[in-house]
């Protein structure tokens, strides 16, 4: 079986897949789009793309039979056109984007998402008396960007709260229309990340390696979401993706700067 075998990797893979299934567990507002930049560091983000992707599918079992049946399903029939689009539109555009490229986008989601997470709550605080019905070009719109963006970081979520945050739906429809959504979307993913060569067979065999992190991370999720406290890791994780983010941005700069 064929493998990567830097110990930084692993080292930066396990906590990244952890926090993915902290997030598909619906904990953390779209925590999981930390894993690729976390792992960027070591390898490239096409790689570490790649390598998240089984993974993700491998956990969208496990979220699909949790919330499987609890989801607006007007807003998913709204939503999965544009997500199409997007992930056609980014499975074109990311094959013909050399690595700095990547990295420099894939910081930017990150660094544009940490400040989402800041600054939205505040701007959702100030309309509270305001709910925002579903809407078909809204909707399309940010789906489409969250496809787009799910196809280069595995991030999708950050958009697609932005359309659906407002509408104030309860928790459970929430979660479950975003969990079936994304598991549709890394679906939609597949063929994308064949033909970019991302699905070979270093990346499926170290895959393989962390698929038991996967599960874990998810129960771990359950369970937090339960039991602990959230603002001071929530905290911790943002500044995280925010310095991560702006360390990618900087690493792809000046490979762009030095060739």
């Amino acid at each position: 079986m064929e493998f990567i075998t830097n110990p930084w990797f692993y080292a930066l893979a396990v906590p990244a897949v952890l926090i993915v299934g902290f997030s598909k567990a619906g904990v953390g507002g779209g925590l999981g789009i930390m894993a690729v930049p976390m792992m960027a560091l070591v390898v490239s983000p096409v790689q570490a793309a790649g390598v998240l992707m089984p993974l993700l599918l491998f956990m969208d079992i496990f979220t699909l039979r949790a919330y499987w049946g609890v989801f607006d399903r007007r807003n998913l029939m709204i939503m999965l056109p544009g997500s199409l689009a997007g992930v056609v539109i980014g499975g074109l555009i990311f094959g013909y984007m050399n690595d700095n490229v990547i990295r420099i986008i894939v910081g930017a989601v990150a660094i544009l998402f940490t400040l989402y997470r800041w600054i939205g709550p505040r701007l959702l605080n100030r309309a509270a008396d305001h709910v925002s019905p579903p809407h078909r070009g809204y909707g399309t719109f940010w789906a489409g960007v969250g496809g787009f963006t799910s196809v280069v970081a595995h991030g999708g979520s950050p958009p697609v709260h932005i359309y659906l945050l407002p509408q104030r739906l309860e928790k459970q429809l929430f979660v479950g229309t975003t969990v079936v959504l994304f598991a549709l979307v890394d679906v939609m993913k597949l063929p994308a990340y064949a033909m970019l060569g991302a699905l070979d067979a270093t990346n499926l065999g170290t895959a393989l390696i962390l698929a038991p992190v996967a599960p874990l991370g998810i129960w771990l999720g359950i369970t937090f979401q339960k039991r602990l406290p959230e603002a001071i890791f929530y905290r911790i994780c943002f500044t995280l993706i925010f310095l991560t983010g702006c360390r990618l941005v900087w690493q792809g700069a000046e490979g762009l700067l030095v060739k």
